[in-house]
């Protein structure tokens, strides 16, 4: 599987942001698809996650309300809406692929594939 980010930016605090994450590969509708970010030393954190089937959705609390992931299987894609920007989403956003778990997980250990990041910049 491989995997293709895109959809980063600047935006001011309260624009908005869609982020598509394009899959290449054998996709099964039990895989989880995951949204990850990070900023400089500070560990990986999941903000969503979605089983391709789009049976089972997570959301971390700080982006429950404003963030929505979704799957277009017909494309092979996933997207996270991101509405309500705020400064403290800034972040190089990841997206990645766990094809083990076969449940919803937050754990960056347990997935197998990643993107090559998109830059998430919120200014004030």
């Amino acid at each position: 599987v491989q995997l293709q980010a895109s959809g980063g930016g600047l935006v001011q605090a309260g624009g908005s942001l869609r982020l598509s994450c394009a899959a290449s590969g054998r996709i099964f509708s039990y895989y989880v698809v995951g949204w990850f970010r990070q900023t400089p030393g500070k560990e990986r954190e999941c903000v969503a996650a979605i089983t391709w089937s789009g049976s089972n959705i997570y959301y971390k609390d700080s982006v429950k309300g404003r963030f929505t992931i979704s799957t277009n299987n017909g494309k092979n894609t996933v997207y996270l809406l991101m509405n309500s920007l705020k400064p403290e989403d800034t972040a190089i956003y990841y997206c990645a692929v766990d094809e083990r778990s076969n449940r919803l997980t937050t754990r960056a250990q347990m997935y197998d594939y990643w993107g090559q990041g998109t830059q998430v910049t919120v200014s004030s």
